[in-house]
């Protein structure tokens, strides 16, 4: 190869080098903006807001009474509340579910095996508003209609997604322990407590992660099926907060900013989550 090709793969190299940082830059901005604009606006007053250019520094950076108003009188702390709730009763309940299941799929070989998993991957394709008819009268029946339990019951069955995580996490982990647990005496519970769940904490924390994030930015299910105002979630709290403070959108900002603040922290902290968890699973 010649100097000359030599200088212009260099070139093309170092110009796409330049458009891909430029497009990376370019769309961390696009999505960057909205956010800044929001946060900027969750520490102005109600003149400031409307007379301030939107990207225009608030004039107390401290000033932290929208946060006040939208956690106490906007009713989020109730919301976080009851998020937590949800979501604690229903991630424990989806991982041990998952768990059996993938353990029961993963180990066993039976005749229904195949139908089992087309029983769980069948919901996948079909669109969610075709079911919620019957999910309601299902719902309605059963007496949860308005109450905490009814989005806990809908996100509590082991996902498909879940199965196969735990499905994939099994196979690394060698048959002969079983084998060899199983010779002295032990029962396939005591394998499945002691010797699977433990490693499986890795894909544990990808569920938690996965569908922790799912559950909190959920709109629909507790809007639908728990819309009593002392039910709300952090989505639906702030969808109802929005209707006495609809022209105070500093306020509302500064809810928003409230509700990112538990997944940002997941998102920043998920690396370090996820080898604690690897880590104990190795010990």
């Amino acid at each position: 190869m010649s100097d000359k090709d030599i200088l212009k793969s260099k070139v093309s190299q170092i110009a796409w080098s330049i458009i891909k940082y430029l497009s990376c830059i370019l769309a961390a901005f696009i999505f960057i903006l909205p956010i800044v604009t929001i946060f900027l606006a969750s520490f102005k007053g109600y003149e400031e807001f409307y007379s301030s250019g939107k990207l225009s520094l608030p004039e107390n950076m401290f000033n932290f009474s929208n946060y006040v108003t939208a956690f106490i009188d906007g009713g989020m702390l109730r919301g976080f509340m009851n998020t937590a709730f949800i979501m604690v009763i229903s991630l424990a309940g989806t991982i041990l579910l998952g768990a059996m299941v993938a353990f029961v799929l993963q180990r066993f070989e039976f005749k229904l095996k195949k139908a089992i998993l087309l029983i769980y991957l069948l919901p996948m394709f079909l669109p969610m508003v075709t079911t919620q008819v019957a999910t309601f009268q299902i719902i309605s029946k059963l007496g949860l209609y308005n109450t905490i339990w009814a989005p806990i019951v809908l996100y509590l069955g082991a996902d498909v997604m879940s199965i196969y995580i735990m499905m994939q996490f099994m196979e690394s982990i060698p048959i002969a322990n079983d084998e060899a647990a199983m010779l002295d005496g032990a029962s396939y519970i005591y394998i499945f407590n002691r010797l699977i769940i433990p490693l499986l904490k890795p894909a544990i924390a990808t569920i938690i992660i996965l569908r922790g994030v799912a559950i909190y930015n959920d709109f629909y299910t507790p809007f639908l099926y728990a819309p009593s105002q002392e039910l709300g979630t952090v989505a639906t709290s702030l969808y109802k907060f929005i209707g006495p403070y609809g022209g105070q959108w500093n306020v509302i900002a500064a809810g928003v900013i409230l509700i990112m603040i538990p997944t940002a922290i997941v998102f920043l902290l998920q690396k370090y989550i996820y080898n604690g968890f690897t880590d104990g699973a190795v010990k």
